[in-house]
């Protein structure tokens, strides 16, 4: 799939979500679950996972407890061992299956530094992705990331990259 199609769907995607806020149905409200603070995520992993320019990934996020209906803002940074950094700004929403299972689709855009890893095109960057959560009660959670790095065609050089990440996630305020 190339980065344009990528992009589209995320646009799309977003554009849905904004708009069914207002007319959020009851099986909606069951899925986006109980009202959740903010998270400080922390995690590692492997960057360019599918592809030969692979890296280890340090990450820290922030997701927000407060937002747009289910829409909520998040924020992140994160490095490799090549000197590559990312940081980034964007909107996420939780999906609740059952008590403990949440998946947290998520799209933002940000500043891309190359340093001594994977060429990417350019230095605006956007990123698509999904956590797939186990919830604590105390709010806490461990999941696995997995996202998708591309300019979405706006330069001739997109080979884009995707990363698989473990998270760890801290309730940390309420904004």
């Amino acid at each position: 799939m190339t980065g344009r199609w990528i992009a589209a769907l995320g646009a799309l995607s977003l554009a849905m979500c904004l708009s069914a806020g207002s007319a959020r149905a009851d099986w909606l409200s069951d899925l986006t679950g109980p009202k959740e603070p903010g998270l400080l995520s922390l995690g590692g992993g492997m960057y360019d996972f599918l592809h030969n320019n692979k890296a280890v990934e340090g990450r820290a996020e922030y997701d927000f407890g407060r937002g747009y209906y289910f829409i909520k803002p998040m924020i992140g940074v994160f490095g490799t061992n090549k000197k590559s950094v990312y940081g980034y700004g964007g909107f996420y929403f939780d999906l609740h299956f059952g008590r403990h299972f949440v998946l947290v689709p998520n799209a933002a855009v940000g500043y891309y530094h190359r340093g001594h890893g994977k060429n990417l095109g350019e230095a605006f960057e956007f990123k698509t992705g999904a956590r797939f959560d186990y919830r604590f009660e105390d709010a806490s959670r461990i999941g696995i990331a997995f996202d998708h790095i591309s300019n979405a065609g706006f330069s001739k050089t997109n080979p884009g990259e995707e990363n698989i990440l473990l998270m760890f996630s801290l309730p940390l305020g309420n904004w």
